[in-house]
């Protein structure tokens, strides 16, 4: 290919890139752009780039002044560690059975898994409301911390049995033979080298927990349990939505997830391409 057109080409698939990513970043600005506007200028028509006044107004309201939208970020995180936690202990021990472990029907459970994650939430709800209100979970932030689990255990495990397919087995045999038991060889051996999947899985678990709606829709009626994303909604009611507040919390609701990208991101992409070398 000729000098002239690859510099072509290479500019040319440049300017696509760069174009998507405006496209995909250009909603997260108009959050950030918007939560500083005040309401005037926020329903100007037509609407305004880049605000003309910053007004912190909505961050002052929801953070120092009232402080209900800090606790509903507590019970957030404390769903989305608990979710995180509860994934990583069941998935790692499911996931390498599956990858070491002679079973039967290993292939029929490998389907149920993947089976699992195509039903929608809201065909676990009822069922799961019904269940926690019979053994008197209901309005409980464990309930809702079980529940998301449903969901994401089925996904920790298949990211992490391809994952452990790619250690050898002699690490094992050697530690038979130094004396260790197959649980003392996963926990002791397999587990410390299995640390970029384990992350990998840690990250999009909490993600899962940390944003999670329906759960916490159905099992929790009590307010001061409730997680962030219920308390969003407080800002919108039949009367209208009050967009400033909704925006500025919508923005400091998102940093955790940012800051867990950035750094995660390593693992995550090292983790995701480990899982996918062997199967």
């Amino acid at each position: 290919m000729p000098a002239t057109q690859k510099t072509l080409r290479t500019a040319l698939l440049t300017a696509v890139g760069l174009f998507c990513t405006v496209i995909m970043i250009f909603p997260l600005y108009w959050v950030i752009a918007s939560s500083l506007k005040n309401t005037v200028e926020l329903f100007r028509t037509p609407p305004t780039l880049f605000p003309m006044q910053i007004d912190w107004t909505p961050y002052i309201a929801n953070f120092i002044q009232n402080q209900d939208m800090l606790h509903y970020m507590g019970n957030s995180l404390q769903i989305a560690l608990g979710t995180m936690l509860l994934s990583l202990v069941l998935a790692a021990p499911i996931a390498y059975a599956l990858a070491r472990l002679p079973i039967r029907g290993k292939n029929v459970f490998l389907f149920i898994f993947l089976v699992a994650q195509m039903f929608p939430s809201i065909m676990l709800a009822l069922p799961l409301f019904v269940m926690f209100t019979r053994i008197g979970l209901v309005n409980s932030q464990l309930a809702v911390i079980l529940a998301v689990t449903t969901r994401t255990l089925p996904f920790a495990a298949l990211i992490l049995r391809p994952f452990f397919l790619t250690l050898p087995r002699e690490l094992e045999d050697a530690a038979f033979i130094d004396g260790c038991t197959l649980w003392s060889a996963f926990y002791r051996i397999i587990l410390p080298l299995s640390r970029p999947g384990m992350l990998t899985v840690a990250a999009l678990t909490f993600l899962m927990g940390w944003s999670d709606f329906l759960f916490p829709l159905t099992l929790i009626s009590d307010d001061t349990k409730r997680p962030l994303t219920l308390g969003l909604y407080k800002f919108i009611s039949e009367y209208g939505s009050r967009w400033n507040d909704l925006m500025a919390v919508s923005v400091v609701a998102a940093i955790p997830i940012i800051l867990v990208f950035i750094f995660a991101q390593k693992y995550i992409t090292s983790g995701l391409v480990a899982g996918a070398v062997k199967e």
